[in-house]
This record gives structure tokens, C-alpha cells and sequence, in this order.
């Protein structure tokens, strides 16, 4: 039988979770992918992975072979793409997830933008503020905040965060103007209720949040637009990304203060694709249009 399709289906029920979850993928009967999984097996002389009606179980002889199947098929996948890509129209539905403020704020004219270069590429914008898994929800592209944690996905870093503590002139004309962490206590600090650094009950400072100040505020919210604009509206102190506050900097209706402490390091914003999976045209295009366009967009963050 063929000795690549055995290896794919071999990696593919490891990764997915049995033979039934790799046909699927596959597009073949259950029984055909247990026959190509046997095959390599026979062809090997050794059990690659013990089985139950259940799941998979790798053997020690299964475990050192799926890592170096995984990269021979990742290397024909990028030798595939790359004899392709000289003539690959960008076109199709491309699906980006994005958190939804940022999104709100910056990825539609993006998006915008992008159309009018590529025209023929549909995109389906996904925003919300949950880390969506790119290989089982099928996303082309996720734009993600933050520093990222290990994982077998690729990152392109596309522009650097800086944090920002701010407050209208009509609330800091009422309540005054902190110029220390120990002035917060004063202080209606308005909370962000998916952050541990920027909560409802503690901000954190330093690079890594590690210098924890204890905080109250009227306002707590899940989207940091929404806290950008009630600091606008007199509410209280905002702290969080400065791509949410400046263009309110910009024209005077928040002001940034400074209160003599470093601010928590973010990180960057990131464009994410997964690592066993080359970017089609479409996705290539979409990133790259982002490396060209938001540091540009971002110069005041």
C-alpha cells in the first residue's frame, strides 16, 4: 500500500485521537486508514502504536517515529506549497480570528484595506477575547495580544504594546491628579475582568506585573474599548493597552499619567498560524499585508 498515505494516517490518529477521527480527516472508511496503518507497521516490523477500541496508545518505538513523520510530512507540505505558490491566486474564504476590541478598533479597516488589494479573498472575521484553537476550529490566521505562551504555533510579531494609565481632565479636575501607586488608593480604578493585571481588585506593575497595588473602581468591565470610553466620560483611571486610548490622547479627552512606576509589560500584537500547516496564498497575503501595514498604525502604542 502506499507508504506516505500510511505514515499520514499513522500521525493523524495520534494526533486526532484514533483511526475513525484520521479517516474522517482523510476522507476514507475507518477500515481502509486500519489497513494503511497496518501496512507501515508490517513494512517496519514494529507496532507503531497499540490499540483499543477506544484510543491509540504509542509505543516507545511509535513515540521516536511520529516526531520525525511529522517532519518529513511538514517538509513535502512546504516543498508542495512553495512549487505552488509561484502561480497560487489569492482568492477564497480566508478566516481570521482576532480579540474583539482590537478587532473593533483596528483589524476592520484592515480588513478594508485588504480587500481593495485582493478583491477575490472573502473574510470571515471572527472577534471575541477566548483563544480559539486554530487547527480544530479551522482559522486561517489568529491576531492574538500579549506574550505568548510555548506552543507548536507559529508567531510573527507585528507590532510592540505599550501600556498606558489615563484619566479625563474633568475626572482629574474633580478628584485630582495621582502622582504615585499609593495615590490609586484614592482613586476610582476602573477593572478589566478577563486580566489578573488590570483587574477589578489589583493592578500590577513592573514588566512582569509582579508589584501588585490593590484597587477599586465603580466600573468593571470585559472589553477594554468599553473602559477606554468610560474613562473618557469622567468614570475614572483606565489602564490597559495604549492602542484603546490614543487616539482619545491625541485629541485632549484623556490624559496619560505618570506615576513614577513601570508599567506592566504586554508584549506585542501577533499574527498565529499552525506550525504543521504551510500558509496558503490568501493567508501569506493577509500577513503580509499586516507586517506592511500596522506598524505604521501602531507608532503612538
Amino acid at each position: 500500500m502506499d507508504r506516505l498515505k500510511g505514515i499520514e494516517v499513522f500521525v493523524k490518529a495520534i494526533r486526532l485521537g484514533g483511526l475513525s477521527a484520521a479517516a474522517r480527516d482523510l476522507s476514507m472508511s475507518p477500515a481502509m486508514a486500519a489497513k494503511h496503518l497496518n501496512a507501515l507497521e508490517q513494512r517496519l516490523g514494529a507496532t507503531l502504536a497499540n490499540r483499543t477500541t477506544r484510543r491509540l496508545a504509542l509505543t516507545e518505538v511509535g513515540a521516536a517515529y511520529l516526531d520525525k513523520a511529522e517532519r518529513v510530512l511538514a517538509e513535502l507540505e512546504d516543498a508542495d506549497a512553495e512549487a505552488m505558490a509561484q502561480s497560487a491566486a489569492v482568492e477564497g474564504l480566508l478566516r481570521v480570528s482576532g480579540p474583539a476590541a482590537f478587532g473593533s478598533a483596528y483589524l476592520v479597516d484592515l480588513v478594508t484595506a485588504f480587500h481593495e488589494r485582493h478583491p477575490a479573498v472573502t473574510v470571515e472575521l471572527g472577534l471575541n477575547d477566548r483563544v480559539v484553537d486554530l487547527l480544530e476550529e479551522r482559522w486561517d490566521v489568529a491576531v492574538r495580544i500579549g506574550r505568548l505562551a510555548d506552543s507548536n504555533l507559529v508567531a510573527r510579531k507585528l507590532a510592540p504594546v505599550r501600556m498606558a494609565i489615563c484619566a479625563s481632565p474633568a475626572y482629574l479636575g474633580r478628584r485630582g491628579t495621582p502622582h504615585s501607586l499609593d495615590d490609586l488608593a484614592g482613586h476610582d480604578c476602573l477593572g478589566y475582568t478577563l486580566g489578573n493585571e488590570t483587574g477589578t481588585t489589583r493592578w500590577g506593575f513592573g514588566r512582569d506585573g509582579s508589584r501588585a497595588v490593590a484597587v477599586r473602581g465603580s466600573l468593571h468591565a470585559n472589553n477594554g474599548q468599553v473602559l477606554a470610553q468610560a474613562a473618557v466620560a469622567g468614570m475614572g483611571l483606565v489602564y490597559g493597552p495604549r492602542f484603546f486610548v490614543d487616539r482619545a490622547i491625541g485629541d485632549g479627552r484623556l490624559v496619560e499619567l505618570d506615576l513614577g512606576a513601570e508599567l506592566l509589560d504586554l508584549g506585542a500584537v501577533h499574527a498565529v498560524t499552525h506550525r504543521t500547516r504551510r500558509p496558503a496564498a490568501k493567508t501569506r497575503a493577509w500577513i503580509d499585508f499586516l507586517v506592511q501595514r500596522l506598524p505604521a498604525m501602531a507608532q503612538d502604542w
